[in-house]
Parts: structure tokens; C-alpha cells; sequence
């Protein structure tokens, strides 16, 4: 067995694993299809949010790709692969688009081959590291990107984790300190809504049950997390709002852009 694989816990479930299920992957385990089934019981919606955020990061990234020319990456929390993962998506734009995936999740890691098919003109790497190791994420980024110029950072459903406030506050702002102007912050968070009772009932749920623990925040707090960046349209919303194709159902994950 090796260290990654010894790191593997399937007899709890764990957020990746229920994200991908609800996905429709097949990198799961009987215990993340069970605890997602039971949240789903208790808001029957709540396999949407999942969907709805990965519709949000493509179209995030073509528009940074594409409008704002963009061409770096940092994908912080980046979860399990999956169709239209960050390289793909920007690399389809821009082939000479680089891209760091960070993530401490071991199933993660044990899949990291499948991120790091890129274009041949492009870069793709990938760094095991959590959230809060902001030195250590940003000496390795710095290897394959070039931090003097803008950089995308993505931080999806990864402040969630974070469970004191000001602390993911701080986290959020030391590493955009980091980057040049242009930069541009792309960040999605579940949130507590008076109109989603239900979900926090799921969420209490799985924080008896499951692994990491998951912090919800008033859509007025996510939007803090954009202070001192120039919010692109239309700001901090439901991820099923942020210029979509078609109209949607509001989710209960909120999710924005700013420009720094």
C-alpha cells in the first residue's frame, strides 16, 4: 500500500467523494453514496448545487481565458476530476494556458495523473498542500507560474472549511497579496439563506457524520471575501446566476469574480 493510498479513509464519507457522486462519478466509496443519499433526503435539490457550481467554473474560467485574457491558474481545493476541469476549460481558449492544481485530499492526489494531461503548449502541475500552507503553495506555484503577472486564483467550495472567520478572511487576502494587479479572485461558498431552510439541516447533518467539517456564511459574508477588488458583474450571487446561459434555480451556493 502506498502513503497516499494509506491515507484513504472509506469508512467515513468525505465531501469530494459526495460531490463526485452527486456528479455522477464513479470515484466514491457505499459510505459517501449512503451520506449523500440521506442529505439529498433532507433537501432534495442539494446534488444540483454541485452541478451548478462546475457549470460556474467553466464559464468563470472562458470568460477569464477569453475576455480578460487570463492565461494562469492557481486552483486551489481543486476536488476529484472531473468533465471540464480548470486546465481543460482554459486550455480550450487559451492552449498556452498554465495551470497549479492544490489539494490535500489523498483520493485526490491518487488521481492526479488524469489532471495533468494539458496541452502540449500549455502547463499543467499539480502540488498536495492545504488551504492554509500559503508559503509552501505559493513557492511551488511559483515554479510553474509567473506571479509578476495576473493569475486566476479559484477557491471553490474551499473557504467552507475554514470555520473561524477572520482567519479565511486572512487566508483569502494573503494570497491574493501575492499577486499582481489583474489578478482576479473566482471563489463560490455554500451559504445560509432564510429562503434554504433545509439547508442547514443537510449541513448539520453531515457535520455529525462526515469529514472535513463545512462552515456556512451569509451571502453578505461571502461577498467580504471581494473586498478591495472590483466586482465584476452581476457580483456576488447564486452560482446559477453568474451569467448564465440559460435561467436557473438560485442554489444555495453563492459565488463571485473580482478583479484585483
Amino acid at each position: 500500500m502506498t502513503d497516499i493510498e494509506s491515507r484513504i479513509d472509506t469508512t467515513r464519507p468525505h465531501t469530494a467523494r459526495i460531490w463526485n457522486y452527486w456528479t455522477g462519478g464513479k470515484d466514491n466509496y457505499p459510505v459517501d453514496r449512503e451520506a449523500g443519499d440521506r442529505i439529498r433526503a433532507l433537501h432534495p435539490g442539494i446534488g444540483e448545487y454541485a452541478k451548478a457550481d462546475r457549470l460556474f467554473l467553466g464559464r468563470a474560467v472562458r470568460h477569464l481565458a477569453g475576455q480578460e485574457g487570463i492565461r494562469q491558474f492557481l486552483d486551489i481545493g481543486t476536488g476529484l476530476p472531473s468533465a471540464d476541469n480548470t486546465h481543460e476549460v482554459a486550455q480550450r481558449v487559451a492552449p498556452d494556458a498554465r495551470v497549479v492544481y492544490v489539494d490535500n485530499d489523498p483520493l485526490v492526489l491518487a488521481h492526479a495523473r488524469a489532471l495533468l494531461v494539458g496541452t502540449p503548449e500549455g502547463c499543467t502541475d499539480y502540488l498536495d498542500a492545504d488551504l492554509r500552507e500559503i508559503d509552501t503553495i505559493l513557492a511551488a506555484a511559483s515554479k510553474t507560474l509567473d506571479l509578476s503577472q495576473p493569475v486566476a486564483l479559484m477557491l471553490l467550495g474551499v473557504v467552507i472549511f475554514i470555520e473561524d472567520d477572520e482567519e479565511s478572511y486572512a487566508v483569502v487576502r494573503r494570497l491574493l497579496d501575492a499577486l499582481a494587479p489583474g489578478s482576479h479572485l473566482v471563489l463560490s461558498h455554500t451559504v445560509t439563506h432564510p429562503d434554504m431552510p433545509d439547508v442547514d439541516e443537510a449541513v448539520a447533518f453531515w457535520n455529525e457524520h462526515g469529514t472535513p467539517k463545512l462552515t456556512q456564511r451569509t451571502p453578505a459574508a461571502v461577498a467580504r471575501y471581494f473586498d478591495g477588488l472590483e466586482l465584476l458583474e452581476p457580483g456576488v450571487v447564486s452560482c446559477s446566476a453568474w451569467r448564465p446561459e440559460t435561467p436557473a434555480a438560485d442554489v444555495a451556493m453563492y459565488a463571485g469574480v473580482g478583479r484585483k
